[in-house]
């Protein structure tokens, strides 16, 4: 008599639990490579060297500032005056060069020490006076979007725009600052695009292997204890806000630098999107946690969905509906998964 045949086990009937968990690793990376397949099946041009370099130049600074919110989720915060942050600071470059007749480098400089200030705003509301981090950062957003409609009366800023006191806006954007937006090393690689690269690693480097990345980890993880062992809470929640600030200004210089004016209504849609990429960031490889590295996946993620519905043609009233519709079924999906696997 012959013995039953049994057909061979696989790895997920094995270990079910692990194999759940990688595919909740993986699912974005999934989703990913499915939609860079979709649209250069319909497109064959979307994976060129130009458009790739396209769709990383658009989602650079999204992914900046994306960054900073991460840091500031990682200290239990959450800052929703980026986008605001960026906007003002490209309008206040805009006014050092084209009414100031300022340098590039004194652009550079003041948009950097606005976001230190900005920061410090932020962290002095939160730690000092205990208002609560969305709150706190609300009034921010609110108070700088108003701030930098008034020195030009509301209207966008470009040499010859006319100020409220009645004169012109004489000077203009210098090569040298415009280089920072448009400039592409070796014709090849945009400027916007080296600035994320070597922010991305230098903050991921700092986040996931030396103490200070722990500690801003333990602060946002329990910050009782954190303050007990001896860590200087306050100052880690203060400079993850200094340097969101300082990381959206810098945004802002290479907005206003790529479009060369300073746009009243450029900051609109940056909070949206930096936060949503922040918050794909904690369904990258499994981590439940913000991350830098998982933020610029996520900022890379969206825009590769955007601009492959605008090379499909896909009616822009659609676009955030699909965006979002996708956003959640990819996050459902992950989270979902990962719970199961616990």
């Amino acid at each position: 008599m012959n013995s039953p045949t049994h057909a061979p086990v696989t790895v997920m009937e094995r270990h079910p639990a692990a194999f759940r968990e990688r595919l909740a690793q993986a699912a974005i990376f999934v989703l990913l490579a499915a939609l860079i397949v979709l649209f250069q099946a319909k497109q064959p041009s979307f994976l060129s060297l130009g458009n790739v370099f396209s769709i990383l130049q658009a989602v650079a600074i999204v992914a900046m500032l994306g960054i900073g919110v991460t840091l500031t989720l990682a200290v239990g915060g959450f800052d929703l005056s980026v986008g605001s942050i960026a906007a003002f600071s490209q309008m206040t470059a805009s006014y050092i060069l084209v009414v100031g007749h300022g340098t590039a480098t004194a652009a550079v400089l003041g948009c950097v020490l606005f976001g230190v200030l900005a920061g410090l705003l932020n962290g002095l509301l939160i730690v000092k006076l205990r208002i609560p981090d969305q709150l706190a950062t609300l009034g921010t957003l609110f108070l700088l979007a108003g701030l930098q409609l008034i020195p030009t009366g509301g209207r966008s800023l470009t040499t010859g725009t006319i100020l409220p006191d009645g004169s012109e806006a004489s000077g203009t954007f210098p090569d040298a600052f415009l280089a920072l937006g448009r400039m592409r090393l070796g014709g090849v690689v945009p400027i916007p695009v080296i600035v994320l690269a070597a922010l991305t690693l230098s903050l991921w480097f700092v986040m996931e292997y030396t103490r200070w990345g722990r500690v801003f980890y333990a602060v946002g993880g329990n910050e009782t204890a954190a303050r007990l062992a001896g860590a200087p809470t306050q100052r880690y929640r203060v400079a993850a806000y200094v340097i969101s600030g300082v990381i959206a200004a810098l945004g802002g210089v290479l907005l206003s630098a790529r479009i060369g004016r300073g746009d009243v209504s450029v900051g609109n849609s940056l909070l949206l999107d930096s936060v949503a990429a922040a918050l794909i960031g904690y369904a990258v490889w499994g981590a439940n946690r913000p991350n830098v590295l998982g933020t610029v996946i996520g900022a890379i993620f969206v825009g590769v969905l955007l601009n492959g519905l605008t090379m499909l043609n896909a009616p822009y009233y659609t676009q955030d509906f699909v965006k979002g519709l996708i956003l959640v079924g990819a996050l459902a999906v992950t989270f979902s998964l990962s719970r199961k696997a616990r």
